[in-house]
């Protein structure tokens, strides 16, 4: 069991927030709460929380938008607070990364044994960062800003996409099948000329010498590996 130490909680009511920042801080927990999305964000990446407890309601965007941007680069283990409880609404967190949710009114103990549980199946830390470097490319996964040499490069969310799945498994081969089910959903996976068309734009947006890549390098006949050197 990997203990947690830091957690980010995350709720637009100030008494809320008072309330487990008391509550979590008796048990020995680490606590900075935030009261808005963008906060949420910036948050995750200042603070480097081991769990996020994350409200739906709040003010500046949807919770689960907020799940969403920090599922696009972090493995954190989140606990949603909802006053939903419709089977529905408990599946889509769970389906948009949410590893546990809570419906309001909660009990303490009961957000106790929630947080036990994650910790005996939470894996080691490791470093986890939402910005990569390679070369003169700089991609910020949590502000979705892409930088060559310095200067800003629009990608369409698409292209961000793609680049996103290939830096999750970067050094490994992704297969034109797994993109393809990721990007455009199951009925794609046989539509590999997408994929090439917009692996072709991404190197002419990305690569020194897009004719000879050397950041998204193809395998041929399997998909595509992307190579981070410092």
């Amino acid at each position: 069991m990997t203990a947690i130490q830091r957690i980010l909680v995350i709720d637009d009511e100030a008494a809320i927030r008072k309330f487990l920042r008391v509550s979590l801080e008796n048990q020995g927990y680490k606590i900075e709460e935030v009261a808005t999305g963008k906060d949420a964000l910036a948050g995750a990446i200042g603070f480097r929380p081991e769990l996020v407890v994350l409200d739906l309601g709040l003010p500046d965007m949807e919770g689960l938008e907020v799940l969403k941007s920090l599922r696009e680069w972090s493995k954190v283990p989140v606990i949603v607070l909802t006053v939903r409880d419709s089977e529905r609404d408990k599946v889509q967190l769970l389906d948009a990364g949410a590893d546990d949710y809570l419906t309001k009114p909660f009990s303490v103990p009961e957000l106790l044994a929630r947080i036990r549980v994650i910790e005996r199946h939470r894996e080691p830390e490791v470093s986890e960062t939402p910005v990569f470097r390679a070369g003169a490319l700089e991609v910020d996964f949590a502000a979705r800003s892409v930088k060559v040499n310095g200067a800003p490069v629009h990608l369409t969310a698409t292209e961000f996409g793609i680049l996103r799945l290939l830096w999750k498994f970067q050094g490994k081969v992704v297969t034109h099948r797994q993109i393809l089910k990721e990007i455009w959903g199951p009925n794609a996976v046989e539509h590999t000329q997408y994929l090439r068309v917009y692996v072709g734009h991404l190197r002419k947006k990305l690569e020194p010498n897009p004719e000879t890549p050397s950041l998204i390098v193809t395998e041929p006949g399997v998909g595509y590996r992307l190579i981070l050197e410092p």
